[in-house]
């Protein structure tokens, strides 16, 4: 099983709908984790598109970075460019490779318009990390 460590800023968005959705969509293949720079809680509209999908990602919570200090993965993600420039290296990871998608917690406008951008991130993580994470699955 590929063991893989989503690393952002906050482990607020992402990060989290990374986790939820590879766990979801590779049950038996993948184990994703998630984790953060610098931890906050996890975005109430990232829970919200997810339930739109059928997956809770409601008692998923905020790591720090330090928790997952003594693991190994075999991949470590960053899926922005803060995370990327702040974690240059993790140790316990096997390989380390960029990823980078807009934060959809930046978008203004009305709530309809916000929530569009957070189902846009969702869907662009789902296509775009499923098909990468394909290719590591012939890989290995």
């Amino acid at each position: 099983m590929l063991k893989v460590l989503f690393l952002c800023t906050e482990n607020a968005c992402r990060s989290q709908m990374a986790e939820g959705l590879i766990n979801h969509d590779f049950p038996g293949q993948v184990q994703a984790f998630s984790a953060g720079v610098r931890p906050t809680r996890v975005n109430p509209r990232a829970i919200r598109v997810m339930a739109e999908l059928g997956i809770d990602i409601s008692g998923q919570r905020s790591k720090s970075l330090a928790e997952f200090q003594s693991e190994t993965f075999d991949l470590a993600i960053t899926l922005c460019d803060s995370a990327q420039k702040e974690c240059p290296i993790f140790p316990g990871a096997k390989r380390l490779v960029h990823l980078g998608f807009p934060d959809p917690a930046q978008a203004t406008g009305s709530e309809a318009e916000i929530m569009q951008e957070f189902r846009r991130g969702r869907d662009a993580l789902r296509q775009e990390l499923g098909a990468f994470l394909e290719k590591e699955l012939v890989r290995s």
